[in-house]
């Protein structure tokens, strides 16, 4: 443990900042995990409604120094392609998109 005054304020410090920047991540995770799961349910509208405010928890999270800003843009672009492909395909589309099964040919 600390012996200064000095050391023993940053320790409190850090404790501090520890605790504010766990919440941070932890809001950002439980963000984009909902916007994952509203992607596989395959319901655009909630999907799009999630996407903005995970979006908003990016550029929060960026601000505050929990996320470097290239790491938020990597998230909101791959997101953004999520979201393209779950607005675009539709259930039918993705039915026929699906590979038909081999069928195994016995020699006779």
């Amino acid at each position: 443990m600390a012996n200064h005054v000095s050391s023993l304020k940053r320790a409190r410090q850090t404790e501090r900042k520890t605790a504010v920047n766990r919440a941070n991540k932890s809001k950002l995770r439980g963000s984009l995990r909902e916007l994952r799961e509203s992607l596989a349910t395959g319901d655009a509208t909630a999907a799009a409604e999630q996407f903005k405010a995970t979006v908003s928890v990016l550029d929060k999270s960026v601000q505050k120094g929990v996320l470097h800003k290239n790491t938020a843009s990597r998230y909101k672009s791959r997101l953004a392609a999520r979201l393209k492909t779950a607005a675009t395909t539709t259930p039918v589309a993705a039915a026929a998109k699906a590979k038909p099964a081999k069928k195994s040919a016995k020699k006779a």
